[in-house]
């Protein structure tokens, strides 16, 4: 098909999400409430389905690495990675995870050690809270995005198809009207899980950036920020829509996420770093240990008050992270050609979850400090105020406005890497495949994405935004085994070397 001509994918990608949009943006309350209606029924009725995939995944991804096919050039067997190992590393950790670490730091084992210290004592509350955070941050949400990644840059790359969710089926399944019309739908629902996904994330940032300003510059009402932190943020990522891949996202990313090791080097470094390194070392041990059989866990036989922590963290992340495999799936085989597969389950999946490890274990070990050694006013403010954890954080050390500036700036880059990534991503699918879709068909997508998360912003609760996200992504649930039996399929053709 030219692709100059007219799109039934594109149009119907736009109607919908632009559909979706307008809903939020006139009933906020309305599209949030349904959301969170139909995530409760499916985590109900399936959740222990989602875990058992979860898991799954993993095993794929470790089975992959280990065995022959973990030689397999991800292109021709003379290709050569088009960036370097730093460079690609930032680049789809900015894209996979960015501003959630910010959001999320302090607030998130600070909130699962409240919940927890009901049920046991507060040492064992924290250890239990630092590993909680650890299995919905580490290697299962890495192997997701790992696995989905690996079956479209694998198909792109080894059997020239094209970077799209239904490359997989056409090849493996053949050119039969049933197959096409599944892989029409299949790319379709990743267009919708990306914006819709993609649009919380934004709303994520604008709660972030909204509350570090408000302390920043003395306003008592953050909410008086939000449209003008929104706008800054739309006008920003325009820019590098326009721009080339290399030029935009990778300097975009390798700032953010310089920002993010200085902040989280000097908080080591003042805060108690005896007592922050003993969570570490110990939290990465039970991890490791226990990650597996974590990773099965389905909070069975409790009572409502788990059942209901289990489906609103865990639960949702699984299904958040899933919403996002298409789009980091997609980018991260974009930028991945020339790398052998045990080379690109190593990077995506060990590199960031090592980091994930770091950067909780400091911030959560700084919240358990003040909750176990000091006044727990932290324990406080998170339970109150989720956007305020972590600038109530830096505020106890020094330079805080320093570092509420570089916070700031860390979250609105992070935001950026996004959208950015996400607007060529929806650009690629919506044109066939496109590696290099046009700047015009990027920037439409950068609007519909702006009108997708100001409705999310308008929401205004992110327990919602997060139910939201999750209903877009139940369909992957089906959809991502289906493309796993279609890499395994293929890779019987690879010859040993």
């Amino acid at each position: 098909m030219d692709r100059k001509s007219p799109n039934a994918l594109l149009i119907v990608a736009l109607t919908i999400t632009t559909a979706i949009a307008l809903w939020g943006i006139l009933d906020p309350a309305g599209l949030g409430r349904m959301a969170a209606t139909a995530v409760a029924a499916q985590f109900n009725s399936r959740g222990w389905f989602i875990m058992l995939e979860i898991s799954g995944l993993l095993f794929v991804a470790l089975y992959l690495a280990f065995s022959r096919f973990g030689n397999v050039k991800l292109g021709p067997d003379d290709a050569e990675p088009e960036f370097s190992t730093p460079a690609w590393i930032a680049m789809l950790f900015a894209a996979g995870m960015g501003v959630g670490l910010l959001f999320y730091g302090a607030a998130e084992p600070l909130t699962h050690f409240e919940t927890l210290r009901q049920f046991s004592g507060d040492p064992m509350a924290a250890g239990l809270a630092l590993f909680v955070t650890y299995l919905n941050w580490g290697f299962h949400a890495w192997a997701i995005y790992g696995v989905v990644g690996l079956v479209i840059a694998y198909f792109a790359f080894r059997r020239s198809r094209t970077l799209l969710l239904s490359a997989p089926l056409v090849e493996a399944l053949g050119d039969a009207r049933w197959v096409r019309g599944l892989a029409w739908m299949f790319d379709l629902l990743s267009i919708v899980a990306i914006a819709i996904g993609l649009a919380g994330s934004l709303a994520m940032g604008v709660f972030q950036v909204q509350a570090g300003l408000a302390g920043l510059i003395g306003v008592e009402d953050p909410g008086t920020l939000t449209i003008p932190v929104f706008v800054a943020m739309c006008i920003a990522f325009v820019i590098p829509l326009r721009r080339d891949l290399s030029e935009g996202m990778a300097k975009l990313s390798n700032t953010a996420m310089l920002i993010a090791i200085g902040l989280m080097a000097y908080l080591l470094v003042l805060g108690p770093t005896s007592f922050v390194m003993n969570g570490i070392v110990s939290g990465f041990g039970r991890y490791l240990f226990n990650v597996l059989p974590g990773g099965f866990s389905t909070a069975e036989f409790f009572d409502h008050t788990i059942v209901d922590w289990f489906q609103g963290w865990t639960l949702n992340y699984m299904i958040w992270w899933l919403a996002w495999s298409p789009f980091v799936g997609i980018f991260i085989a974009r930028i991945s050609r020339g790398r052998t597969v045990r080379e690109f389950l190593t990077g995506v999946i060990v590199a960031p979850t090592l980091f994930s490890i770091l950067w909780f274990g400091i911030f959560g070990g700084l919240g358990f400090f003040d909750a176990l050694r000091h006044d727990g006013v932290l324990s406080s403010i998170n339970s109150q105020d989720l956007d305020a954890t972590t600038f109530a954080l830096l505020d106890r050390f020094p330079l805080s406005g320093i570092t509420r500036t570089a916070t700031i700036l860390a979250a609105f880059l992070f935001v950026l890497t996004s959208v950015v990534s996400a607007g060529f991503t929806l650009a690629m699918i919506g044109t066939g495949g496109d590696e290099n879709p046009s700047p015009r068909l990027r920037t439409i997508w950068g609007v519909i994405l702006g009108a997708l998360g100001l409705a999310m912003v308008l929401v205004g609760d992110i327990a919602l935004v997060r139910s939201i996200i999750a209903l877009s992504a139940m369909a992957f649930v089906f959809i991502v085994p289906i493309l796993v039996l279609c890499l395994f399929r293929s890779l019987r053709r690879e010859v040993p070397k």
